[in-house]
């Protein structure tokens, strides 16, 4: 019966965004193959049956920072520019080529440069009073992906005057309200080659009142056009190189690995409400797989000789695995990386003494779980994993079988870790974590359903604590 069908599977998808239910995705994968195999049509119009690409407008080479002050001259922008940057940057010759650029382009400016590495709901208020004062025409995010975030929620709240700082945050902690309307124009232009930030709607924050870490997705918020220049990331350390690097990796694994778009529930009532993670799907596959290939060429090469071509081809992988996650999505390990980041009180890693406060860098907090992540997600769909794993090892793995696959890409992934022992922790346990903290961290994983959401399998909170207790220590 049909109707029946369709009444069980709104139940299940309502069902599945609640963490404790237990196999709730065993549950709708039959249910929804079996609908997508019909000639129903009304079974169909219930289901996800579609995917939108979207992307920034993005240009790519060593030197091509000087061509910033041209794009804004041909935006009709010459007055009441802001240049986003945090400190350290504004302390190399990154910014002194900025703003020569625009100099030379005649485009007056403003340089802001009190960006906080791992931003917080204080740290973007006081961006978005700034820019709310100055009422800019346009900005130029210069640094990482904490740079480029707050200048695209500084840019949100000063066109959206009105609004309260929660209204666009992702609920339950924001309301989570679309964004409607053109902000003003915003060039990115990133310093590390991992954040991807410049080819996304996502900005991500630590929310002090709740201990969260949260943030915005929308469309609305990505650049309107990201400059990729490998010579700012020259001046990366071999462990910055590394930590960036992994989030290139960990995105790519992330969103290859996602549940199919099309298994993901059911369809929004408007195309403006499909969210902007919808599941792996056939294009950002093509670019999460480029990022994972290009990863297993280059990153060691980037990291231990700081090599130009090497840098220059991890800053493609970092676009290129934006465009893939912030089409299809990343799912547990970024989930469970926020509470790790965010909960941090202690640990402070090597190469990161400029910044005063206790850090768990956000690639090493992604990367941390990803291999026991990957040991529970495998069986999901352990083909993807196992090609997954082929494309890190530069290997067909001719002999590798399903059920080992969780393994085999774990092993994948620990092969890079294991190689910067140096500057790596051996597990959550040497970033003063212990079981005691286990149960924080799993509520602080449990809110983050937009990315939970598209996880191949969806975990309760029994998982989520296993994951976490087997992190502690990874070799």
């Amino acid at each position: 019966d049909l109707n029946k069908t369709k009444n069980k599977m709104a139940s299940i998808t309502v069902a599945r965004g609640m963490y404790h239910a237990k196999g709730i995705k065993n549950i709708l994968r039959p249910l929804v193959t079996r609908c997508i195999s019909r000639t129903s049509r009304s079974c169909n119009d219930n289901m996800e049956y579609g995917f939108e690409m979207a992307s920034s407008r993005t240009r790519f080479g060593r030197g091509i920072t000087r061509e910033v002050g041209f794009d804004l001259q041909s935006l009709g922008i010459s007055e009441k520019v802001l240049v986003v940057t945090d400190a350290k940057v504004a302390s190399l010759p990154s910014l002194t080529k900025v703003t020569e650029a625009l100099d030379q382009a005649g485009v007056q400016f403003e340089i802001y440069k009190d960006v906080h590495v791992e931003p917080t709901d204080a740290s973007m208020q006081h961006a978005i009073d700034f820019a709310r004062k100055g009422q800019y025409k346009a900005f130029v995010a210069l640094g990482g992906g904490s740079v480029i975030d707050t200048a695209k929620t500084a840019n949100l709240y000063m066109c959206k005057s009105d609004a309260e700082f929660l209204d666009f945050v992702n609920a339950p902690i924001g309301k989570g309200i679309p964004i409607e309307g053109n902000l003003k124009p915003l060039i990115a232009i990133p310093t590390t080659a991992g954040t991807g930030s410049e080819t996304t709607g996502v900005a991500i924050f630590d929310h002090i009142p709740t201990g969260a870490k949260t943030g915005i997705r929308d469309r609305a918020l990505r650049p309107s056009l990201g400059i990729i220049d490998p010579e700012h990331t020259d001046t990366c350390s071999p462990q910055l190189t590394a930590f960036a690097g992994l989030d290139v990796l960990c995105h790519a694994l992330e969103s290859y690995t996602a549940v199919p778009y099309h298994l993901r529930g059911l369809a929004p009532d408007t195309p403006l409400a499909r969210p902007a993670y919808q599941g792996s799907n056939p294009v950002a596959d093509i670019w999460s797989r480029y990022a994972l290939m290009e990863c297993a060429s280059w990153i060691r090469k980037a990291v231990r000789d700081g090599d130009p071509h090497a840098r220059d081809r991890m800053c493609l992988a970092a676009t290129a695995a934006g465009v893939g996650f912030g089409n299809a999505g990343v799912h547990m390990c970024h989930a469970m990386s926020y509470p790790i980041a965010s909960r941090v009180s202690k640990f402070h890693p090597k190469g990161y003494e400029e910044v005063k406060k206790a850090i768990v860098p956000h690639g090493l907090s992604v990367v941390l779980t990803a291999p026991e992540v990957f040991r529970w997600t495998a069986d999901a769909d352990p083909e993807r994993h196992l090609q997954a794993a082929r494309w890190l090892r530069e290997d067909p793995l001719p002999n590798a079988k399903h059920e080992d696959a969780g393994d085999i890409l774990a092993d994948s992934i620990l092969m890079f870790l294991d190689e910067w022992r140096e500057f790596v922790p051996n597990g959550l346990s040497e970033c003063n974590y212990s079981s005691d903290d286990v149960p924080v961290l799993v509520q602080g994983t449990l809110p983050q359903r937009k990315v939970l959401d598209v996880a191949p399998k969806q975990p309760n909170p029994d998982h989520l604590s296993e994951i976490f207790e087997k992190s502690m220590t990874l070799f």
